[in-house]
């Protein structure tokens, strides 16, 4: 088994080429993706990449009929779970794949896409709460309650971050987390270890100041946020540039203008 993975990372590395120069058809493709993530799950040597070749499976279903759609779907409830056992994820786009979402509306899992919202898109409280009126289901899928309000807080603590201005009260912190006091900057070091965030902890005001956060999916709102930022980013550029502009006309006497233009 150990030679097998290995020639298989060796031919993961040039998977899209191949593809490409194989002409191999979606439906090939579609078997080949499932294979190769059964192997890597099977194998228990990586996790995030049988999950990776999961949702490439999955993907290859955008555009088909709800029909053919329905054939993914206890894949799509797989990816799911493993999601948020995963202890190592905090991101993934399945909330946009067509063959997870048609679980919204099915009556046997429609509770588990609501899951996958609640672990993308709230809080710690969303969570109690589904877990208090759905137990029985999380342990049929195998889900452990302690490991899951681990991994929610360090999502809602993310959260936080994103949606508090760069400063998070401690207090605040506190309360979403519901842990203790003497317990906030150890679940900021969690975080931090986790790569979920850059900050620094201001003891003396009892807040913590947030210089990034990793978003838990990539949307529309998302874009839009980069794109604020990168014309803010554009604009000081270019600030910066016509200031130094300004101080050579005045200190050689070059003209004005003559400079470097962002476009």
């Amino acid at each position: 088994m150990g030679k097998l993975l290995i020639i298989l990372y060796l031919l993961l590395k040039r998977l899209t080429f191949f593809l490409k120069e194989w002409n191999i058809g979606v439906k090939d493709q579609r078997n080949l993706f499932l294979t190769i993530a059964n192997v890597l799950k099977e194998s228990k040597s990586s996790g995030k990449d049988s999950f990776k070749f999961l949702t490439k499976y999955l993907a290859t279903f955008s555009g088909e009929d709800s029909y053919i759609i329905s054939e993914a779907k206890e894949e799509a409830v797989r990816s799911v779970i493993e999601f948020v056992k995963a202890p190592d994820m905090f991101q993934c786009d399945l909330l946009d794949i067509p063959a997870v979402a048609q679980l919204e509306k099915d009556s046997k899992y429609a509770l588990v896409y609501q899951l996958l919202k609640i672990f993308l898109t709230q809080k710690l409280d969303a969570y109690l709460e589904f877990q208090a009126a759905n137990s029985t289901l999380m342990k049929s899928y195998g889900l452990v309650h302690e490991d899951c309000i681990t991994k929610m807080r360090l999502i809602s603590l993310v959260d936080l971050g994103l949606n508090e201005s760069g400063q998070i009260p401690y207090a605040l912190i506190k309360d979403t987390l519901r842990i203790n006091d003497d317990e906030v900057e150890l679940w900021v070091v969690k975080a931090i270890t986790a790569k979920l965030m850059d900050c620094k902890m201001d003891q003396m005001n009892q807040v913590v100041i947030v210089s990034r956060c990793s978003e838990h999916i990539f949307g529309p709102h998302q874009w839009l946020s980069l794109r604020s930022k990168l014309a803010t980013w554009r604009g000081n550029v270019a600030s910066l540039i016509s200031t130094i502009q300004a101080n050579k006309v005045i200190e050689v006497g070059i003209p004005a203008g003559q400079g470097t233009t962002i476009r």
